[in-house]
């Protein structure tokens, strides 16, 4: 039993908080997500100081290997793909506690092994009892696993002991899908031990736009419909699906990013600030946002999907979408998806939302773009301010981690001539430690049991209810085409000039 310290003011955030002993039982472990990001991602913690003296690492896969030469697989993932520096000696003492698992999903005698494993290690290992279990595996196999930990008793928490599950995206491929996997998760887990993962709630500038809000005057004022023309929040991605045709070719960009990522991000830019920086008070924020998101009545304008053709990125030829292996030659999936959606608050009400992400577009970035309405400019003649655009404030999600403000200034001279100025603030010139990366801070917080940047069933579900209608609509359509390195397709850019505006380059 761990004692607390007397001395220590449990609100205080300045020293870290380090999980109970516990286990991490991972299945898929040989998986691309489990190599490079969770197995980096333990490593990290351990070198942070942040797990606890007494945690084992459990992989579960399908090879045929002993702990020794999967503790070596796991070394060579986490040493080539860490953030923070090699050091063997940490890894040494993570290694002993490293125990593999070979076996299928559907092979109770392998459950039963993981099971006594789990057993074994309370004793030897002090973990108490303690597990949280990752399913890095396909939703088609999550029936099968999650009955075989019901069955085994696995999933069972106790009032001395926790055991906790994280569930990977895509959360379903529709509304009622996503329901009967809800529900399937829940019969075996209680709500409270089940984490959805969504890792761009991880990321260290989208929990830095609630403190960019709500503990700082400067900004809230002006974070509402009254000064905000337009919100763009764009997710482009330079590469293509890699070797992901098969997962690809049955989700598209509208399931694999806007359902989740985009969306989570909306729901963190127009909410109301919560009670209490707690779990429950975001998540109800959070929800009542998504409830209110309206789908424009005229798709075929405000809803465009596209497709990258053949082109040139970075000096390189890039193939087309269906020229990638394992892609039907008349595929229709598309690879680029963009959305007027409103928010029907008082806050935000008649501002339009732009959402859009795609493959093969000319970089690789994320960031939201609040756009705010034009000033009068009544005191200046035309010819002062036509090279001056909006104000935008602009949080950058990634690669360059920051928030970037873009006001009007004069320039130089004996003239009056106003002109577009940036003022950057960056993660990287500012603070001297590194951001974290995004599955090392959720891991962490699925071992301390805090689930304030993880999604549940109701928002899950809302957020379908956002994209079902979509959906619909694109069925049997074609999408419309785009070369590889330009940002999307013509219609992208239509859809904003039919209401007088243009996307914003990032």
């Amino acid at each position: 039993m761990m004692i607390p310290n007397p001395l220590r003011d449990p609100r205080d955030r300045r020293l870290p908080r380090v999980p109970e002993p516990c286990a991490l039982v991972v299945f898929g472990i040989t998986g691309d997500l489990a190599r490079k990001k969770l197995l980096p991602a333990v490593y990290d913690l351990a070198n942070r100081g942040l797990l606890p003296t007494n945690f084992a690492l459990l992989g579960f896969a399908r090879r045929d290997w002993g702990d020794t030469e999967f503790a070596e697989l796991a070394r060579d993932a986490a040493r080539q793909n860490a953030r923070t520096p090699w050091r063997e000696e940490v890894w040494e003492r993570l290694a002993t506690t490293v125990r593999f698992v070979q076996g299928s999903f559907d092979d109770d005698n392998a459950f039963d092994e993981l099971a006594e494993h789990l057993s074994e290690l309370e004793g030897s290992h002090g973990i108490g009892g303690n597990a949280a279990f990752y399913l890095s595996i396909p939703p088609s196999m999550f029936p099968v696993v999650l009955k075989q930990m019901q069955r085994t008793g696995m999933a069972d928490s106790t009032s001395d002991r926790w055991r906790r599950v994280v569930v990977e995206k895509p959360f379903g491929t529709d509304l009622a899908s996503s329901r009967e996997l809800n529900e399937l998760v829940d019969s075996v887990f209680t709500a409270d031990d089940v984490f959805r993962i969504d890792h761009y709630l991880g990321k260290e500038t989208v929990q830095n736009l609630m403190a960019l809000r709500f503990a700082n005057t400067l900004f809230e004022p002006i974070w509402n419909g009254h000064n905000v023309d337009s919100v763009q929040i764009t997710m482009a991605e330079d590469v293509g699906i890699g070797g992901r045709a098969g997962f690809y070719e049955k989700t598209g960009a509208a399931r694999d990013v806007l359902q989740n990522h985009l969306l989570q991000l909306l729901a963190l830019t127009a909410m109301e600030e919560p009670v209490e920086f707690s779990a429950e008070e975001i998540r109800t924020e959070k929800l009542k946002v998504l409830r209110a998101i309206s789908i424009p009545e005229d798709m075929r304008t405000f809803a465009v999907r596209g497709q990258y053709e053949q082109g040139w990125l970075a000096g390189q030829r890039a193939c087309g979408y269906r020229q990638e292996e394992g892609v039907d030659e008349e595929s229709t999936t598309e690879t680029f998806a963009a959305v007027r959606l409103g928010v029907e608050t008082r806050r935000w009400a008649g501002v339009p939302f732009y959402l859009r992400t795609g493959k093969r577009l000319p970089r690789r970035v994320t960031e939201i773009a609040l756009v705010f309405k034009r000033a009068p400019h009544l005191p200046f003649a035309d010819t002062d301010t036509e090279e001056l655009g909006n104000n935008q404030l602009v949080v950058r999600v990634q690669p360059d981690e920051g928030v970037t403000l873009k006001f009007g200034s004069k320039v130089p001279g004996s003239v009056m001539e106003v002109r577009d100025v940036s003022m950057d603030f960056l993660y990287g010139e500012q603070f001297t430690e590194s951001s974290p990366e995004a599955y090392e801070r959720l891991l962490l917080d699925v071992l301390l049991g805090d689930a304030t940047l993880f999604p549940r069933n109701a928002e899950v579900e809302a957020s379908w209810a956002v994209i079902d209608p979509l959906e619909e609509f694109w069925q049997g359509t074609e999408p419309y085409p785009y070369r590889a390195g330009e940002w999307g397709p013509r219609a992208a850019d239509e859809m904003l000039a039919a209401e007088g505006r243009r996307w914003r380059r990032p």
